[in-house]
């Protein structure tokens, strides 16, 4: 029997600090709630819009796999292990912070915000030598599929972590109706509508719902209006 746990996107945690407009799914910073914690290893979800010109001054991270995935604008990117890169919408930028990295992001547009979701995993192993990569994405390959684009082997599609998760995207047209089968399991699913509306299951989702799904096999999607979805397979034990 399926279990599920809805989270309205109206419930999630909010922070607007001008340059900074921040939306958390999950307990993060000031924004405290012990029933959203995590989602088995998801740990962090959150929704940001960072004002042109400003960001995230430089800041450690260790032991976490932090996923950046951009919506609109660009993010520039500057790291401890040599990286200095910039992150496009339809791009996907990973770090696995192991043994400890520093890292600063920013907006280096002068007239535009930047939109986009960050989200952090435990890993499976800890210490590690700290990773980076970065991939662009062919976003016509999820127009009414779901494209993987993380996984946990390198020679997949997509990036890779040190956790056995994946994550898929699509674009949905209205009317389309499309299956999703677990990879692992044990693992558990969370959906999260980026734009549109969704039935999961016959559950309806609306812009920036979350939806935890646990002991499944194969969950229904059907879009009820254009809609595009973040799935994240995780596993539910750390």
């Amino acid at each position: 029997m399926k279990n599920t746990i809805l989270h309205k996107a109206n419930t999630r945690g909010h922070a607007n600090h001008g340059w900074l407009n921040a939306y958390h799914s999950f307990s993060f910073a000031s924004w405290y709630n012990p029933e959203r914690v995590q989602f088995g290893v998801l740990r962090v979800l959150n929704d940001d819009t960072v004002a042109s010109g400003m960001g995230f001054g430089t800041h450690p991270h260790d032991n976490m796999e932090i996923i950046t995935i951009p919506l609109e604008g660009d993010l520039a990117h500057k790291d401890s292990m040599g990286n200095a890169e910039t992150i496009k919408t339809g791009d996907i930028q990973v770090m696995s912070a192991g043994t400890g990295i520093q890292h600063s992001e920013f907006n280096p547009n002068a007239d535009h915000h930047t939109k986009l979701f960050q989200i952090w995993l435990f890993p499976k192993v800890r210490n590690v030598a700290p990773r980076y990569q970065q991939i662009t994405l062919d976003t016509s390959d999820r127009h009414n599929k779901l494209q993987q684009i993380l996984s946990p082997n390198a020679d997949d599609a997509g990036v890779w972590i040190y956790q056995d998760a994946w994550f898929h995207m699509g674009n949905l047209d209205k009317g389309t109706t499309i299956d999703y089968n677990r990879k692992k399991v044990g693992n558990g699913l969370y959906v999260f509508v980026i734009k549109g509306s969704v039935k999961v299951d016959g559950q309806e989702l609306e812009q920036r719902d979350g939806l935890g799904i646990t002991d499944f096999d194969s969950v229904s999607f059907e879009a009820t209006s254009d809609t595009e979805v973040l799935l994240m397979e995780v596993p539910m034990e750390q």
